[in-house]
């Protein structure tokens, strides 16, 4: 019998998985339940041998241990590992690049772009290991010096996500290991082989400054592995990226043990578009952020608020790009948007289309599933559905290719909309108007992390902080001051006088 297409195209990206890994020095994986499929053709590429609870206490033991000593290796030192990553991960950029097209679905250029993110955040923390800025306050004592120090925090779990399977990650591990901490990584248990790629090229860094690889630890696994880490006091910090239902779970336990957590949760990111907008430009910042990554984004672009003067020759410019928008294999030439994760998030897609008609929203172009690539791989057309009203569903996260299209005649009414959802990760506004972009920048504009103007929702640099509020959970990752997530601070008085005089004037002789 003569093999189904996809069964001959999963057997070759099998191939092709393999020889990315080998060419990475990953070792062959443990056969076991842990599968690796491919959203390409939901094909099985290998399978893993999922950490045991024995095996993630001894990952968190060992990372604890080599705290111990990593702490106190001076910062500049510490960089060396972050700084030969960097190196291996320019090396390795387009291998790596393909591997998470091929676990992930992402298109070529949104895939090396990541790995790229990868390299900029080592470079970013390369130089963040010669400004570990403490401060020195006036002291109310004469005699007396006021000053505060950063030190290394601990244990520091990562919890990382599908759509961004190395970003992330390296977001907070660059940081992590230039502080002073150690690092135990559980990623999604359905990207495991990227997370194997980067290990063991994170590890070689470290045997190849002569630092100690064990300050890095990989567990792989399902909810109750990242359970376990949440849960262990050696853990000092977790930084988790995620649903907004795995943050119930995880903040609450946390905080029960008086451990940390850095929380990157849902986003329903809106734009807004005033009638002096540059429609042209707002309509290419627009489609890339609402249909890149097939809408997988925790940045993408959810709900478009438009003044009604300006909607019908928007819509015009976005529903026509839409339908010119090459939906296929990412690993292809000329394709913009790749495959849906899994059948989950199909289903998730087609049952908010429905809501959203039901709620009298019409749908002005796509949501239907792409054929040809097999019964388990999810390829769908982005979609722009029309609404009346901002509805319970539009209020909801969906995490797919789904915009959302909402009118408004007052700018106060349009920010209305745009902070009446629960979550609050990015925010753009398109406008010409200095006063419009300055008024949705005010302390009562924007209610989100990232606020932006005549740019999209995504693509954010690693510059800045990353990260929102109400929903979102509060957490900061990358750039500006993130890395004081990382460290506790100490605040120290030097007594160099010969008297010693109490604070506030008291006197007790």
């Amino acid at each position: 019998m003569t093999p189904a297409p996809t069964v001959d195209i999963t057997r070759e990206l099998r191939t092709r998985t393999e020889a990315l890994l080998g060419g990475l020095g990953v070792e062959s994986p443990e056969p076991g339940a842990l599968s690796a499929r491919t959203p390409l053709t939901g094909g099985e590429l290998t399978s893993l041998r999922p950490s045991t609870a024995d095996e993630v206490d001894a990952a968190i033991g060992r990372a604890a241990a080599a705290f111990e000593g990593w702490r106190t290796v001076p910062a500049p030192q510490r960089a060396a590992v972050v700084r030969r990553l960097a190196q291996l991960l320019t090396e390795h950029q387009a291998e790596l690049g393909e591997l998470v097209t091929l676990e992930a679905g992402k298109i070529g250029a949104e895939a090396r772009g990541e790995v790229q993110e990868m390299i900029d955040i080592c470079e970013f923390a390369l130089g963040l290991s010669r400004q570990l800025y403490g401060q020195t306050m006036p002291s109310e004592r004469p005699g007396h010096r006021l000053m505060e120090t950063w030190h290394p925090l601990g244990v520091v779990g990562v919890i990382s996500a599908f759509n961004f399977p190395v970003a992330v990650w390296a977001w907070n591990t660059a940081l992590a290991l230039v502080c002073g901490d150690a690092v135990v990584w559980k990623p999604s248990e359905t990207t495991p082989l990227t997370a194997l790629a980067c290990h063991t090229l994170l590890r070689r860094a470290a045997v190849d400054v002569g630092a100690n690889p064990e300050v890095h630890q990989l567990i792989q696994g399902a909810a109750e592995v990242g359970e376990q880490l949440v849960d262990d006091p050696r853990v000092a910090l977790v930084s988790a990226t995620g649903s907004v239902r795995m943050g119930r779970t995880v903040a609450p336990r946390v905080a029960a043990r008086f451990g940390r957590c850095l929380l990157e949760l849902g986003g329903n990111n809106a734009a807004v578009v005033t009638p002096s907008a540059d429609l042209d430009l707002a309509a290419r910042g627009i489609v890339f952020s609402a249909a890149g990554t097939a809408g997988q984004r925790c940045t993408s672009l959810r709900r478009l608020i438009v003044h009604v003067d300006v909607v019908g020759p928007l819509l015009d410019r976005i529903a026509s790009a839409y339908r010119q928008l090459h939906v296929g294999n990412p690993l292809e030439d000329g394709v913009l948007v790749g495959p849906l994760i899994n059948g989950r998030a199909y289903a998730g897609m087609q049952a908010a289309l429905r809501r959203a008609q039901e709620d009298g929203g019409e749908l002005i172009c796509g949501g239907e599933r792409v054929e040809g690539f097999g019964d388990e791989a999810y390829y769908v057309r982005p979609a722009i559905v029309r609404m009346p009203a901002q509805t319970e569903v539009v209020r909801e996260e969906t995490f797919a290719p789904i915009l959302y299209v909402l009118t408004y005649r007052d700018l106060e009414a349009a920010i209305d909309l745009h902070n009446g959802v629960p979550q609050g990760l990015s925010s753009a506004i398109f406008t010409q108007n200095q006063r419009e972009a300055e008024r949705f920048l005010a302390p009562d504009g924007s209610d989100c992390g990232i606020a932006n103007v005549n740019i999209g929702t995504s693509g954010a640099e690693i510059g800045g902080a990353f990260g929102g509020e109400k929903q979102t959970g509060g957490g900061r990752e990358s750039g500006s001051d993130s890395w004081k997530s990382y460290m506790r601070r100490a605040t120290n008085t030097v007594n160099y006088s010969t008297e010693l005089p109490l604070a506030q004037g008291i006197r007790f002789e």
